[in-house]
């Protein structure tokens, strides 16, 4: 069987692209990910990494460049997307959600709401009310993923998250891990779908 990660926060725009393309490679390979949820803010302290955003100040083509790279890509793909406004977004809140709603039933929705709001419909995800307002919109249990947020299990099993993936190897997201086999980025994609046919043959 091929263990195939997905690693994500929830505040990178690279991330919620790349989970857009996930379900393809899927379907084609017919091998489910494993989505691990981490905290990125985390795995840039552990390995002295900056984001995108920060390197991009000292060499400001770069950033033009990257957002030419991103239009092409999601007029490729025919993703919605419009990067927020609000960037960046501490999304400490929104990942131990999302630890929460993966060990309940309803992970996929979640993860789908969340990066919805984040980077289709420009919400401020950093603000409980907001969050609230969003979660309960789309019919998911606000209270509970409150309350979940602040459970030292919960909040144990996100560290532990961000730690593995630092040992692993991961030095920002989008990261994928084929049977430990790290990749990095959307520009890796046809690699990652590639290594697991090969496996699956």
């Amino acid at each position: 069987m091929v263990e195939f990660k997905f690693i994500f926060d929830f505040g990178s725009p690279k991330a919620y692209l790349v989970y857009n393309m996930v379900p393809g490679i899927e379907e084609r390979t017919g091998v489910k990910a494993d989505y691990v949820p981490v905290l990125l803010g985390g795995i840039f302290k552990s390995t002295n990494n900056v984001s995108p955003i920060e390197a991009f100040k000292t060499v400001p083509a770069k950033g033009k460049y990257d957002d030419l790279d991103t239009a092409r890509f999601v007029k490729k793909h025919g993703i919605d997307f419009n990067f927020n406004s609000h960037f960046p977004i501490n999304t400490l809140n929104l990942m131990r959600g999302a630890i929460y709603a993966k060990e309940n039933d309803f992970f996929e929705d979640y993860i789908k709401v969340i990066f919805k709001s984040m980077w289709v419909d420009n919400k401020k995800m950093d603000e409980l009310d907001v969050i609230k307002t969003v979660l309960e919109e789309n019919k998911l249990p606000a209270q509970n993923i409150f309350e979940g947020t602040q459970d030292q299990n919960i909040k144990s099993k996100l560290i532990e998250n961000t730690s593995k993936a630092v040992e692993d190897g991961l030095f920002g997201v989008p990261s994928f891990l084929i049977d430990n086999e790290l990749f990095f980025g959307k520009e890796t994609l046809q690699d990652v779908e590639d290594l697991i046919k090969g496996k699956v043959a």
